[in-house]
């Protein structure tokens, strides 16, 4: 079976590290001189130095963020089951502070493993997005609105069409 799959950038791991460092290199410097807060040098080491361990996990992670085949659509990050092309109603990008996501409508039918708060809930609805949204931040270059139009020519297919669309897709690209 054809598949398209989309993986982490690399390169927004590596930008993270680089970013922790600057700041951990502060908080060393903090440290070393005689007259500065030693506290405020610890906190900066302290917390920036947790972007290390999740910058270096993005790097090495080669699991695929995202799969696209004939039957549906599968990202990691939603916690869900493949959504099966049959229950997406519509789908529509949603950018909150340059993290872009694609927000997907889906049928009722679709049995959404719901792990969220209640606050979490509401504010997802308050900020317009759906139960199940595909999170693009860390994929690699990828065009929001393609993958959009993918999705939505997709789901108005039969599996025959699916099939010829998805071969088209992995060869040429989104």
């Amino acid at each position: 079976m054809t598949e398209i799959k989309l993986y982490k950038s690399p390169w927004r791991a590596i930008k993270l590290i680089l970013l922790c460092s600057i700041f951990v290199i502060g908080g060393i410097w903090l440290l070393t001189s005689t007259d500065s807060p030693k506290l405020v040098g610890w906190l900066s080491i302290g917390f920036f130095g947790l972007g290390y361990p999740a910058g270096l996990f993005n790097l090495f992670d080669r699991r695929p963020q995202i799969i696209i085949n004939q039957e549906g659509i599968w990202d990691r990050t939603t916690k869900q089951n493949l959504i099966n092309w049959d229950y997406i109603i519509n789908a529509y990008p949603l950018d909150i502070f340059g993290q872009k996501f694609i927000c997907l409508q889906l049928d009722k039918k679709f049995e959404i493993i719901d792990r969220q708060y209640k606050w979490a809930s509401n504010m997802t609805k308050s900020i317009g997005a759906q139960k199940v949204n595909l999170h693009l931040g860390q994929i690699k270059k990828i065009d929001p609105n393609r993958l959009i139009e993918l999705i939505m020519a997709m789901s108005k297919l039969d599996s025959t069409e699916r099939n010829e669309k998805i071969k088209y897709v992995a060869q040429h690209g989104i």
